[in-house]
């Protein structure tokens, strides 16, 4: 009798490669009860698309929370000093939901995330200039994180001063949104989650320290004119900062490992055989920077033979789901060329469906050729040089260190 699958994807086993285990779930059991964490992990295309696509039976409160248990005293106190985290965009159902997102919709606009990309050109080669000498870096330190977040300083109206800031003080609001961690802990995550708080409070309440065509210069005239207060807008724009690096910076390491594993691949890129665009929806299909999200069930119901009641957790698993094989031929292999991107699932799908995917995209098709095109022979590093990120809900590095050829001085200087 074959053994029920164990889904730990913070294991040493499944950060190298978790992909045979969906298989074998999505295969055995793809609606599978995890006892550890207390929630159904849906593996297959089919029941995670529904489940999206239904937000009156699976509600996205606590969407990014492994738990929905209460929070310590010492937290509270913490978090007392601040406002509530919640509803926001991605934690927040029905009416409050759509509100929230028209906002950023009317302000956020294709033509103003088109305006960027000589922005993001400029400062992705500035980042490069800053390493290219060196012949080898950590590109998750010097490249991946700092890109999305200049980026989103930019257009939120922040000074680049800032960005570090805005780098841990978002990292802490994800760990405890998460949920993980011990109460000493999750109270210093805290405490930056409300320094993030005011601090974007302050921006709001100072539209003219951000600048007048700065997003939140924009999002503060909406919310005038539509009735949204400023405690909506800072959480819109805490969703704006947090979500709008995280998946590019792990896009981007996923990205570069993968083509540098298939090398045949990464010369049809450069060949022009294969475009920039379906080098981004491969590297988001292939090797999903989130790996999915969480819903609780609101009403009673059946999901792939197993009945489901009100208050149970599931896990949409974008990872999983989008190496389905019932909907993507050859799903373990990496093509650029002749694949579909519309079933491809990394930014979600539905009303909750990803409002900064246009301008991840942008990044990505500029962030990952440059690379390339200026730090000739760009090579993964020796054994050890790459450290995984210990998260059940998305999949990148910590440490990417990658090694590239440098001229002789003389040669570099004639």
């Amino acid at each position: 009798m074959t053994a029920t699958p164990t889904f730990d994807p913070t294991s040493d086993e499944q950060l190298a490669d978790p992909y045979p285990l969906y298989a074998q779930m999505r295969a055995q059991c793809p609606v599978l009860h995890d006892a550890e964490r207390d929630i159904w992990i849906l593996t297959r295309h089919e029941d995670v698309a529904r489940v999206v696509h239904d937000p009156e039976t699976f509600s996205s409160e606590s969407a990014v929370r492994i738990t929905a248990g209460p929070e310590s005293d010492e937290v509270k106190q913490v978090l007392a000093e601040g406002w509530a985290l919640t509803p926001n965009l991605t934690e927040s159902d029905g009416e409050e939901h759509t509100r929230l997102r028209v906002a950023v919709n009317r302000v956020f606009t294709p033509r103003r995330v088109a305006a960027l990309e000589p922005f993001v050109r400029d400062t992705a080669a500035e980042l490069i200039d800053r390493f290219a000498a060196d012949g080898r870096a950590d590109i998750i330190e010097g490249y991946a994180w700092p890109l999305p977040l200049i980026v989103m300083a930019r257009i939120l109206g922040m000074p680049p001063k800032d960005v570090p800031l805005l780098r841990q003080w978002s990292s802490n609001w994800l760990k405890l949104s998460v949920g993980t961690g011990e109460p000493a802990e999750r109270a210093e995550w805290a405490r930056d989650v409300v320094t993030m708080q005011h601090y974007v409070m302050g921006l709001l309440e100072d539209t003219d320290r951000a600048g007048e065509d700065s997003l939140v210069s924009s999002l503060a005239q909406y919310g005038l004119e539509h009735g949204l207060d400023d405690v909506e807008l800072m959480r819109i724009v805490m969703n704006l900062i947090i979500a709008g690096h995280v998946t590019v910076t792990r896009a981007i390491g996923n990205g570069l490992v993968t083509l540098l594993e298939h090398p045949d691949q990464l010369a049809a890129l450069r060949a022009g055989e294969a475009s920039a665009d379906a080098m981004v929806e491969e590297i988001l299909r292939f090797e999903s920077p989130v790996q999915g999200l969480f819903r609780t069930v609101t009403r009673e119901t059946e999901l792939g033979g197993r009945h489901l009641v009100p208050g149970d957790r599931v896990m949409v698993h974008w990872g999983s789901a989008n190496r389905d094989g019932c909907v993507f031929d050859n799903p373990d292999e990496f093509a650029l060329i002749g694949r579909p991107r519309r079933h491809q699932m990394a930014f979600g799908r539905g009303v909750h469906a990803c409002l900064g995917a246009s301008l991840a995209r942008l990044q990505l098709r500029v962030a990952i050729p440059l690379l390339f095109d200026r730090l000739p022979g760009l090579r993964l590093g020796p054994a050890g040089s790459r450290t995984r990120e210990r998260l059940v809900i998305a999949r990148g590095f910590e440490e990417l260190h990658l090694h590239w050829n440098v001229p002789p001085l003389r040669e570099a200087a004639s």
